[in-house]
């Protein structure tokens, strides 16, 4: 297993910094326009951004959170363009030697929580989700979609996307629903189950058609986290990892330190050796700590400092114990 950081706010030298005194190399970032004037998805663009961290002993791997696809996902007028926007994006990350993008098929609302400032261990804060916070809430602009609307989105879009991944060898690693729930303000969720991605990966049979195993997800939907793990892992359909914990369920819960959830996480760390992935994990959803503000909820650099630490222990206990160190 590899580790990297995600930059989601932008480049930021003091993250830069933090990851390379931690000895990590891999960097995780949107296609972040470093020149406002380029697009995105442009070469340009992302040559700029690559170079940014190569400069630094850094290397851009994986693409999280890419262009809009929110027409895409809700089959509006539109999706046309989007999906070339997304074909160029893939191109182009193809030929910088980025082989990964991790995606999602939640429109409208993303990632979503009901709050942002729950108080955890020391008078750290974390975030969470409870359903009852939605009672009265109104439905987006996007009105009543229907689960089954998404499910033929998605299949319509792996038909049109995937045989472009073949042709440039870059996979894509769709991410769960977070939260995990049947809907949210009106718009249906389908990424909900383990089951749901065996459901995806029959839609379009394809070494480039995978998934970003995101612990904390698969944690709200009552999966057995080392089951499931093996379950995909032997598929070879881990393409990505978000390693991180939770306490409850999806209808209510929080995110915790590393080492303060639900999930046996040694045991977790071992089913990834065990069923050989060898692909980049990092960590996610960090508790704000002690000095820090909370501008980006999940995001600091101490709860990284700390997850970071707790992970390399795990991943040196598991090597020694199964004599690859």
């Amino acid at each position: 297993m590899k580790l990297g950081l995600a930059y989601f706010g932008g480049y930021d030298q003091q993250k830069v910094d933090l990851e390379k005194e931690m000895g990590l190399q891999y960097v995780i970032s949107g296609p972040t326009q470093l020149d406002p004037s380029l697009p995105a998805q442009s070469l340009e663009s992302l040559s700029l951004l690559k170079k940014a961290y190569a400069d630094q002993g850094l290397t851009l791997s994986i693409i999280e959170g890419p262009t809009p696809l929110d027409k895409v996902k809700l089959g509006l007028p539109g999706a046309e363009e989007e999906l070339e926007v997304f074909k160029d994006l893939l191109r182009n990350c193809a030929k910088l030697d980025i082989r990964t993008i991790c995606y999602n098929w939640m429109p409208v609302l993303g990632w979503f929580r009901t709050r942002t400032d729950i108080p955890t261990r020391g008078g750290a804060t974390v975030t969470g989700f409870a359903q009852r916070d939605m009672e009265g809430v109104a439905d987006t602009w996007a009105g009543k979609v229907p689960q089954e609307r998404l499910w033929q989105t998605l299949e319509a879009f792996l038909r049109e996307i995937v045989p472009l991944c073949e042709e440039l060898g870059v996979r894509l690693a769709l991410h769960p629903d977070d939260p995990p729930v049947p809907s949210l303000r009106g718009i249906g969720r389908i990424l909900t189950s383990a089951a749901a991605f065996d459901r995806v990966f029959s839609l379009y049979d394809s070494p480039m058609n995978g998934m970003t195993f995101c612990q904390g997800c698969f944690a709200t939907m009552g999966e057995d986290i080392p089951a499931a793990i093996r379950h995909f892992g032997k598929m070879g359909k881990i393409y990505f990892v978000h390693f991180r914990d939770v306490q409850g369920d999806r209808t209510n819960f929080h995110e915790t330190f590393h080492d303060d959830g639900k999930t046996d996480m040694y045991e977790a760390m071992r089913c990834y050796y065990e069923v050989g992935f060898d692909g980049i994990a990092r960590p996610d959803h960090v508790p704000t700590m002690v000095g820090e503000d909370d501008a980006m909820p999940s995001y600091g650099l101490q709860g990284n400092l700390f997850a970071v630490g707790y992970i390399k222990g795990l991943m040196e206990a598991v090597e020694k114990e199964m004599g690859l160190r």
